[in-house]
């Protein structure tokens, strides 16, 4: 059997779809869909038009977290989405209850769990982890490896250099009292966080802040400053010519 498509799919005109891929019930395609070999797309999920969906990838995937896991599958996750124009890298990992914008860049290898909203033209680069519910605005770019911790929010035109890591829980699993505590970093508007910084749990990095590479963000930085170190510290402010306002 070359593929297996369901009785209750629905294809729009024009999709391709490569070897021994599994489309299960009640999907929805657009027009000028691309499916690569091997892929698997879950029930029920919406997949818009002239999207390109690489080879080995998996859509829809309902989450199944370890017995000693804190986190709870809900029951009533909505179906996966994704906008017209995106594109899926080989082996990506696309998880029921969350929704993709228009024309959206998946790398290869990267995942995206449950309940994460992902806004239009988002650049999520190869083998980055993005947990449940976060919240990812339009024209952020999020590049190589980087760990987006769960409850965390981006906002738009944000850049997010390789193996950046965030985090989101001060105790380490060893009390249930870390629970009331657990919160990911606030990344503003048009901040830019340099390669392989750490954002402690509950950060906010103000708009146009500029982390620099290798700094430990501790505290809510300022408004378009420059922070180095160990941990962050301001340097200097960030130059108006850098600013999104004078960007072209």
């Amino acid at each position: 059997m070359k593929n297996f498509v369901h009785d209750t799919a629905k294809l729009g005109e024009n999709v391709s779809i490569g070897y021994f891929s599994v489309i299960e019930e009640g999907v929805v395609i657009g027009d000028r869909v691309t499916i690569g070999n091997n892929v698997t797309i879950h029930a029920g999920t919406i997949i818009g038009s002239d999207v390109y969906i690489s080879d080995n990838s998996v859509l829809g995937r309902w989450p199944r977290p370890a017995k000693a896991s804190t986190v709870k599958v809900d029951p009533n996750l909505s179906p996966l989405e994704i906008g017209d124009g995106s594109t899926i890298g080989a082996n990506a990992v696309l998880y029921r209850g969350s929704t993709f914008g228009k024309e959206v860049m998946i790398g290869d290898q990267a995942s995206v769990r449950e309940k994460c909203q992902i806004g239009n033209h988002v650049v999520i680069g190869r083998g980055v982890a993005v947990e449940n519910q976060v919240e990812i605005g339009s024209y952020t770019k999020i590049q190589t490896n980087a760990y987006i911790t769960a409850y965390t929010t981006i906002e738009e035109r944000v850049f997010i250099a390789p193996t950046v890591t965030t985090t989101n829980d001060n105790f380490m699993g060893r009390t249930k009292e870390r629970f009331k505590y657990v919160k990911g970093a606030h990344i503003k508007k048009g901040a830019r966080i340099g390669g392989a910084s750490i954002l402690l749990p509950g950060i906010t990095v103000e708009e146009e802040s500029f982390i620099a590479a290798g700094a430990l963000v501790n505290r809510d930085t300022e408004k378009a400053k420059v922070y180095v170190g160990l941990p962050a510290r301001v340097l200097r402010d960030v130059p108006d010519r850098e600013k999104l306002e004078n960007q072209d």
